[in-house]
């Protein structure tokens, strides 16, 4: 609004200083009557109209900038800076909306998108398997906030152990209010005390859904907020694609009675075969990438740079190129201006949509970063999410942290923007190179880390030594 109303002013002030330019320009010859002091009030004029324009220019960028940095936080586990430009009632009116049934609600439209959804019902085995995985990794996020306390071994791990990350430079901790930080800068120059706000970790248990599509291999996170305000929703297509992967196991026949075996009677078929422990590895590993978005919030990150930042940025841009541009366009009517608003407005769509590919692609890494930090804590092999991550890269198929950016509808996108940015990354879907890239990074960065821990122990253990077989001075 600061900017509106700034600019409002601008092409004034730009008129007024061209038509007093052309008085400076012109006035000798025209024989002015005390065209001195008129000059001395011409330029006076000028300094203060010029004054003024970078008033009116330079508070709006200003505001927005304080605005951005006070709205600055790091990213639990990964520490990377982000902005959110929520308010809190924002953010409680959205965890409030997703609360409950209202999860249900909100997926239920997206996926109705497509046609009607064919849910499938808790009482499917699929879907047990699929819940209880996920209650097994949910059960160790209390860690990430106390890795130090409560996973001290983790440097005594051997090749033939599961590998335990280094406690994280940035433990999970409760989100800071972007209004935090204000209140702190008024404190200090207002003396005056706010009461923190309360803002607990949007944690488990998280909804889950399993939607009956087994065209599609695929998974989507969504939503935040406590009390199932954020879930996961899996296809049945990836189910599908992991059972079929490696060899089910037989459920033991169950025991057969004396008049059973004497009539020939045969053991009733199982109900359903027993997943594998390779199975549940592979389905746990795309489970554990889904639930890091939730952990990590970044369905709130989202709607805060894509609905919020960078149209704002679009906004201020357009509107300072159409004020500067205002006295010339005005000279062509009012089509003209309307057609130059539409283009920008069109351009700001394509802009949006780019930026929110690009920002996807970002955090889909960085999800996959956190996921072996949850799969380690919960007892699977980080080392696998490699190979699960490289046999995707054959496919052309993804997990995204949107529902709007799911493979399944992404293909069928032929939006200029999407296409654009995909050429910008390569064609071949290169963001599961950089995933496994950054994976293996990852694991090495932690052996390097355990190592380098262990010489400081060992270290530390010699000067002790040292220290109490030294006789004591005289």
């Amino acid at each position: 609004m600061v900017a509106r109303v700034g600019l409002t002013f601008v092409p004034l002030l730009l008129l007024g200083n061209m038509r007093s330019k052309k008085w400076l320009q012109h006035g000798d010859k025209m024989g002015h009557p005390n065209w001195e002091e008129k000059k001395a009030s011409i330029e006076r004029k000028i300094r203060t109209r010029t004054i003024w324009f970078h008033i009116l220019i330079f508070t709006p960028l200003v505001l927005y900038w304080a605005t951005i940095m006070a709205s600055l936080e790091r990213t639990p586990l990964t520490g990377r800076w982000r902005v959110i430009l929520l308010s809190p009632e924002e953010e409680d009116e959205i965890a409030a909306q997703l609360a409950g049934p209202g999860w249900y609600r909100a997926v239920g439209e997206i996926l109705s998108a497509e046609g009607a959804p064919s849910i499938i019902p808790p009482s499917d085995w699929r879907l047990v398997w699929v819940r209880d995985t996920l209650r097994r990794l949910e059960s160790v996020i209390p860690t990430l906030a106390q890795e130090a306390e409560l996973c001290p071994h983790w440097i005594d791990c051997g090749p033939d152990d599961i590998p335990l990350p280094p406690p994280a430079d940035y433990p999970l901790r409760p989100r800071p209010r972007a209004s935090e930080q204000l209140h702190r800068f008024a404190e200090m120059s207002c003396a005056r005390t706010y009461p923190p706000a309360a803002h607990a970790i949007a944690g488990p248990p998280y909804s889950l859904l399993l939607v009956d599509r087994p065209d599609s291999s695929n998974a989507f996170s969504y939503g935040f907020g406590p009390d199932g305000g954020g879930g996961i929703v899996v296809f049945s297509g990836f189910i599908d694609e992991v059972l079929s992967k490696y060899p089910a196991q037989a459920p033991p026949p169950p025991p057969q009675s004396f008049w059973a075996r004497l009539f020939g009677i045969r053991p009733a078929a199982p109900p359903h075969p027993i997943p594998t422990p390779e199975q549940t590895a592979e389905l746990a590993t795309l489970l554990a990438h889904e639930l890091a978005h939730l952990v990590l919030s970044h369905h709130i990150e989202t709607l805060s740079s894509g609905s919020i930042v960078w149209p704002s940025v679009m906004s201020i841009v357009t509107d300072s190129l159409r004020a500067f541009l205002f006295p010339f366009t005005m000279l062509f009517g009012p089509f003209i201006n309307d057609a130059l608003a539409g283009m920008w407005k069109a351009g700001a769509g394509e802009f949006s949509q780019l930026q929110e590919y690009c920002t996807s692609q970002k955090q889909e890494v960085e999800a996959d970063v956190v996921s072996i930090r949850l799969l380690a804590h919960a007892g699977f092999d980080p080392r696998q999410a490699v190979s699960f991550w490289e046999h995707r890269a054959d496919t052309p198929q993804t997990a995204e942290c949107s529902p709007a950016r799911a493979e399944v509808q992404a293909e069928h996108d032929t939006s200029s923007a999407i296409t654009m940015a995909r050429r910008m990354v390569g064609d071949t879907h290169p963001v599961h190179e950089v995933r496994v890239t950054k994976l293996k990074e990852e694991l090495s960065r932690w052996e390097q880390v355990r190592e380098a821990t262990r010489a400081a122990r060992e270290k530390e253990r010699a000067q002790a030594q040292v220290q109490s077989s030294s006789p004591p001075p005289p």
